[in-house]
């Protein structure tokens, strides 16, 4: 059986999406997924999307990490689905979409590449030693780290991701370096198991725990700079809750084909 695809990268993170909009989403085949992940073996991508139709939603979003699992929220995955939907001619230029963490509220450019996501609120932010941790759709654990272009990621976010106190359901682990008039961040993904370009949920949690950090509260925006290119958080804090969050940056369609 021949499958159509379509590959996007945002900031680097990149996808698989596959339209599932004229059929039902059944006999999900796991192995499958994995082998299409498989940056030798298969298309390479750090996740797997399917987009179905919803009664009450533009379209529904099915997300699953490289290893084949049923992910939690991918926040660049989001906006690459968003940005497919629009190729797809299902959207405008502006969309409601349900997701595993909820609805989700999304704009997008006349261009089609870039995307404003709407995350999920957050009302808990909890302390592990000097680290933070939180979940924005998928749980976090954010650092802070000098050097960090050049600090071992894979290895330190490995250990922190398999501890004792994350292993039995795991931890997206990332690490932080305030540049001043910017944050930079790298992270380590489970499901992934490895670093990756950028990560949606994972910075939009830096931008959450460095706000908590320094004591910010109101409109906050916060420019961000990872692996894959350039991202832009923006949300309103009030000390103890982040309302009106939105994940900002581009999602471009790489190429198309066919796969066996």
């Amino acid at each position: 059986m021949k499958i159509n695809f379509f590959k996007y990268q945002g900031a680097g993170n990149d996808f698989i999406l596959i339209d599932h909009t004229k059929s039902p989403l059944k006999n999900i085949d796991n192995g499958m997924i994995e082998r299409l992940c498989d940056r030798r073996f298969g298309i390479g991508a750090d996740g797997l999307m399917y987009l179905t139709g919803h009664d009450d939603y533009d379209f529904e979003m099915h997300y699953f990490n490289s290893d084949g699992k049923l992910g939690s929220m991918c926040g660049n995955g989001g906006r690459c689905i968003v940005a497919f939907a629009k190729h797809l001619g299902i959207i405008g230029n502006d969309t409601n979409f349900l997701a595993v963490d909820g609805a989700h509220y999304a704009r997008i450019s006349a261009s089609g590449d870039w995307v404003d996501l709407q995350m999920i609120d957050v009302d808990a932010i909890t302390r592990d030693a000097d680290a933070y941790v939180l979940n924005t759709g998928s749980p976090h654990y954010v650092a802070q780290q000098s050097n960090l272009d050049i600090f071992d990621v894979y290895t330190a976010g490995k250990t922190i991701r398999n501890n004792a106190t994350y292993a039995d359901k795991g931890i997206n682990v990332n690490f932080v370096e305030d540049k001043g008039d910017h944050l930079f961040v790298r992270t380590y993904e489970r499901g992934v198991e490895d670093e990756t370009f950028a990560c949606g949920t994972g910075v939009t949690a830096v931008a959450m725990a460095m706000a908590n950090y320094k004591n910010l509260t109101g409109h906050i925006n916060t420019d961000i700079k990872v692996l894959g290119g350039d991202i832009k958080i923006e949300f309103d804090y009030d000390g103890e809750n982040f309302t009106n969050v939105f994940l900002c940056g581009p999602a471009k369609l790489v190429f198309e084909g066919t796969v066996d």
